[in-house]
């Protein structure tokens, strides 16, 4: 076949060169069936061994992965979802062929959405099909993947790419996909080079063998010739070289060429991510998200639960400032017992700050264990998706009246200062209208509101760009009130850990950014070749 050269869309940066890996897109059907009693016992049993199955993989995960998979199992456990395939099975057909034709009805109604939050699902539907399919054939649901293939296919489901060890290297190449989807953000995380939107693989029957992958150029190669694998494996060792220096300069303090000094603080989606890292990597956490505390069916965390978290974090940060984020639930958070259930456009409705003013039982316990946790650190807390001043006057007056009950109860607390997320634009053009105590601008809500363009759709992916010259205007307008009102501006979204918006972002006078640790390393090395 020769060799084959793709350009798709970059989704996870570095290089990976290793054997092909072909997802399989449908399990087979089942050999034989029984009466109907015994296809809705088999069915039954399959979906529950689907949700235990995804349960097991829970237990291994946390912050952004668990919230993915614990949406699956909420998924399986939502009766109306299985209602026609058991109806079906009534009738004679058998279990694998009910549950397939109702979860691609219910699939094709998710993609043709006018709602952006339910397209964002149907992936999250062909998995649980795929795996309940799986069940019911008596087939490892997941495929076998060594550590170091380059997968290819259409997309990867959450579930697949979690069960591989991604430490041992390997790649994703996808037909279609998005840089913004769940997917992509935990390839960043773990460091798995990812291309997504390269068209349909040009092949028929036999795969290629071996395939190059340039996660930062979007690029991908497959059965190269001799002399391209030889150049492309020289750029790996040279790039294995250059990330030894980087990490070398992780402990240190990030400057600029001209010796500008740029904080670099972590974004911590859990606090087991903490366990292994030096906090002297970092200058502070700029972003702790509160969500995991809110996952699955364990219920709505008390007070003390929270305040034990809270503090933990706060002393292995070891009086660095630690910046915590309010609940922020909606859109494509959903949390039970918290957030509207069939809200019409869940990423324009009742999310953020909006839902905690509106759940304020629910807010008013997390603010007193914010206060009691206060004592132990420097603690700033902020509040998402505010978009006009009187939803942060609100939230302040809530946080004064918590903070006078804990005193007046000789409950040891702090107030800690209360800030703003910048994530939409009404609330990055009157910055200075807020009397916030400081800024963090979250990139990805601000670019896809600024873009109108959905951070999980591959077909306007090029759209959603941080780089975008009214992304950055906006970001520097914020940046201006900072400076105007005296108070700290800072970036924490996905944009501050792309070093090709580096030189950008500080040109809008940021001094701050915020990423995740594994980006630490990159980002300062970045930093370090910008003149101010």
């Amino acid at each position: 076949m020769g060799e084959i050269h793709l350009t798709g869309h970059p989704a996870s940066p570095g290089l990976a060169i290793g054997p092909v890996a072909v997802l399989t897109t449908e399990v087979a059907g089942r050999a034989e069936k029984g009466d109907p009693a015994q296809e809705a016992a088999a069915l039954k049993a399959a979906i529950e061994g689907a949700a235990a199955e995804l349960a097991d993989l829970i237990a291994t995960v946390h912050g952004e992965a668990a919230e993915i998979l614990e949406f699956q199992v909420a998924m399986l456990g939502d009766d109306a979802l299985a209602e026609g395939a058991y109806e079906a099975v009534a009738g004679g057909t058998a279990a694998d062929e009910a549950w397939r034709a109702a979860l691609e009805a219910e699939i094709s109604g998710y993609r043709a959405a006018d709602e952006e939050y339910f397209r964002a699902r149907a992936a999250d539907l062909v998995d649980i099909r795929d795996r309940v399919l799986a069940g019911l054939n008596g087939a490892n649901t997941i495929s076998e993947i060594s550590g170091d293939s380059i997968v290819t296919g259409d997309d990867i489901s959450p579930s697949t790419f979690l069960a591989v060890d991604w430490t041992r290297g390997g790649a994703i190449a996808l037909a279609s996909g998005s840089p913004s989807s769940h997917v992509a953000m935990l390839a960043r995380s773990r460091g798995a080079p990812m291309v997504v939107g390269l068209g349909p693989l040009p092949w028929n029957g036999q795969p290629p063998s071996l395939a190059l992958v340039d996660g930062d150029a979007g690029t991908v190669i497959f059965d190269p010739q001799p002399e391209t694998r030889r150049l492309f494996e020289h750029r790996m060792a040279a790039a294995t070289a250059a990330q030894i220096a980087v990490d070398a300069g992780r402990l240190k303090p990030a400057l600029t060429a001209d010796g500008k000094r740029i904080a670099v603080m972590l974004n911590v989606a859990a606090p087991e991510e903490l366990a292994s890292l030096d906090p002297a990597i970092c200058d502070g956490i700029g972003l702790v998200r509160t969500e995991f505390l809110f996952e699955g069916s364990r219920g709505l965390p008390g007070e003390d639960a929270q305040y034990q978290v809270y503090r933990r974090i706060l002393e292995w940060a070891e009086e660095r400032p630690v910046t915590i984020r309010t609940l922020d639930a909606g859109g494509d958070k959903p949390i039970p017992g918290v957030t509207v259930d069939g809200e019409r456009n869940p990423f324009l409705g009742l999310r953020g700050i909006r839902l905690s003013l509106a759940r304020p039982e629910v807010f008013r316990v997390q603010l007193r264990a914010l206060c009691r946790a206060a004592v132990h650190g420097t603690l700033k807390v902020m509040l998402p998706m505010v978009a006009v001043p009187s939803e942060l006057d609100r939230a302040n007056a809530m946080l004064g009246a918590e903070f006078a009950a804990l005193s007046a109860e000789g409950i040891a607390c702090a107030r800690p200062p209360l800030g703003i997320m910048v994530e939409v634009p009404s609330a990055a053009l009157c910055a200075d209208d807020f009397d916030a105590a400081f800024y963090s601008i979250g990139s990805n809500d601000l670019t896809q509101y600024t873009m109108a363009a959905a951070r999980d759709i591959g077909a306007v992916a090029d759209l959603n760009d941080a780089g975008h010259p009214a992304v950055l205007a906006l970001i520097a307008r914020t940046v201006e009130a900072g400076l105007k009102r005296g108070v700290e501006v800072s970036l924490c979204g996905d944009a501050a850990a792309d070093t090709r918006l580096t030189n950008a972002l500080l040109a809008t006078g940021l001094t701050i950014l915020s990423v995740s640790p594994i980006a630490v390393a990159r980002l300062k090395a970045a930093i370090a070749g910008v003149t101010a």
